[in-house]
């Protein structure tokens, strides 16, 4: 009995080390200069093969949608509403009981801001959740600091 405690206790821990290190998408974020004070500022996840993650505007009585988390900045003024453009797939999930809007491959998160004084970088946090067919990862969160300029 006390070997297959042993065995049960080694693959869990095996299992749950396994599954930290999986990271299925990776982010790259940039701003592009619209004009003097204002900026488009790109959020890109690259989603390995056979993994999602979720919109935005996905109903949250499921998995947990993306969001960008802005850190306050008196010189930064958020434009408007994150747009989301890729591949995306909505239907009824039988995993979460609920209609899911979710991307694969490549989607680009876009957010217009403004620039109204000094100390022109904005900050914050990402926070996602990844699937494949047979598994979810815990939500993550993935910090940002972009310089406008």
């Amino acid at each position: 009995m006390r070997t297959f405690s042993f065995l049960l206790l080694c693959c869990l821990f095996f299992s749950n080390n396994v599954i930290a290190q999986i990271n299925p998408v990776k982010w790259d974020y940039a701003a592009t200069k619209i004009n003097d004070t204002e900026f488009e500022v790109t959020f890109t996840a690259t989603i390995d093969n056979g993994w999602n993650i979720y919109s935005q505007h996905t109903d949250p009585s499921g998995p947990v949608p993306t969001s960008i988390n802005f850190e306050e900045n008196a010189n930064i003024e958020i434009i408007g509403e994150t747009v989301e453009t890729g591949k995306k797939k909505e239907a009824f999930d039988e995993l979460f009981g609920v209609n899911v809007i979710k991307f694969g491959g490549e989607v680009v998160f876009t957010q217009k801001v403004k620039a109204t004084g000094d100390g022109n970088e904005i900050k914050g946090y990402l926070e996602y959740m990844s699937c494949d067919d047979e598994k979810c990862l815990p939500p993550k969160e993935v910090d940002f600091s972009i310089i406008l300029k």
